[in-house]
């Protein structure tokens, strides 16, 4: 009886333990939030009043990315949004159509998924291997573009994408110079921050550990660890990789079960789709004059426009605002990710966190 009532007693006080614990968390969770919230508050009114575009762009949840990116340091968030808003309105990438760039499409070096990872992320695939064209600038453009329309398929409870990265015939002939490796980062960097969940470099030449010895000092902290090596003989790091994909949906030439060939016709007919939303999204008439790939914007019938969290129409409310802020939060380690996800998925996010063994790089 004794026993009964001491292991009664105990139960009781352990439940009251992680009531406690559990008003504790709620209490400093909501204090957290509120922090943020303010933090992105005073963001945007150091920003000052916007217009246009500028306005359809700073949404709270891109705020709060700027904020993450610089450690929710409010000055360099500022300094760094700026430079972003002057970049978009000079470069306008917005703007930018695929029948400009479907040159480079051609081979299929870099292209839209029609697969999502486990999070439901957007996922690119780039094949360096495939490169076709000798203009730096072009190729950077294609690269913005695909980036832009990357992040307008967004769905709405996410804002990250993931990279797969072929390797298949890469050489140093057909490596970029180091100085468009550098702006291509510093891009991806400074004007996308917090867009990057995770890139995964599949099977690199050894002779690719001269290049990256030299590219990886234009990272900062955050964008490298989203860096993966991967590797067929390297079972940890194909199950890191397995753990954010489907084995179903990976490609074969990422070890998975998927066959999947790089149609250019097809793909163009999904861009000049999405030009036509990414026209009624930004608020401007789009004409799409597609000279070249043989399909004209009267071809392609316009599909209701999906808002990514990017790119709201109008200046988010108290109450999405917050959300943004919560969001990120609601996990823990897992901040970036957004609900629903299981505990498996959970524990994938964790994991890149870890160094991997890496038989080729240093």
């Amino acid at each position: 009886m004794f026993s009964r009532w001491s292991n009664s007693h105990h139960n009781k006080e352990n439940d009251s333990l992680q009531q406690e614990s559990k008003i504790v968390l709620t209490s400093w969770l909501i204090v957290a939030v509120m922090r943020k919230y303010n933090q992105i508050k005073e963001l945007r009114a150091a920003i000052g009043p916007l217009s246009g575009r500028s306005l359809k762009y700073c949404t709270d949840a891109c705020l709060r990315r700027y904020l993450e990116a610089r450690n929710w340091n409010a000055d360099k968030s500022k300094k760094m949004l700026e430079e972003t808003l002057k970049w978009r309105s000079t470069y306008k990438p917005e703007e930018i159509r695929w029948h400009e760039v479907a040159v480079e499409g051609e081979t299929g070096k870099v292209y839209r998924a029609s697969f999502h990872d486990r999070h439901g992320r957007t996922v690119l695939i780039l094949r360096p291997g495939k490169q076709n064209t000798t203009s730096l600038e072009n190729q950077l453009r294609h690269l913005v573009y695909l980036i832009e329309n990357a992040i307008l398929n967004l769905p709405e409870t996410q804002e990250q994408m993931a990279w797969l990265i072929d390797f298949t015939g890469w050489t140093l002939s057909t490596s970029v110079p180091i100085k468009s490796a550098r702006d291509t980062i510093n891009l991806l960097q400074n004007h996308y921050p917090e867009r990057l969940a995770i890139a995964f470099l599949y099977n690199p030449p050894r002779i690719f550990e001269a290049f990256w010895k030299i590219v990886k000092y234009f990272m900062d902290a955050k964008t490298f660890q989203k860096v993966k090596f991967v590797y067929p003989k390297n079972t940890e790091s194909v199950e890191l990789m397995r753990s954010y994909f489907d084995e179903e949906n990976l490609p074969t030439e990422f070890g998975g079960k998927a066959v999947l060939e790089y149609n250019h016709e097809e793909f163009s007919k999904q861009m000049n789709q999405d030009d036509i939303k990414s026209a009624n999204l930004w608020g401007f008439d789009d004409k799409l004059q597609c000279i070249g790939n043989g399909h004209s914007g009267s071809d392609v019938a316009p599909e209701p426009v999906c808002l990514a969290p990017s790119a709201r129409a109008t200046p988010a409310s108290d109450a999405w605002g917050l959300f943004s802020v919560i969001s990120p939060m609601m996990y823990g380690t897992c901040h970036r990710l957004y609900p629903p996800i299981s505990s498996k998925e959970k524990h994938a996010c964790e994991m890149p966190t870890r160094k991997l063994p890496n038989p080729n790089l240093t």
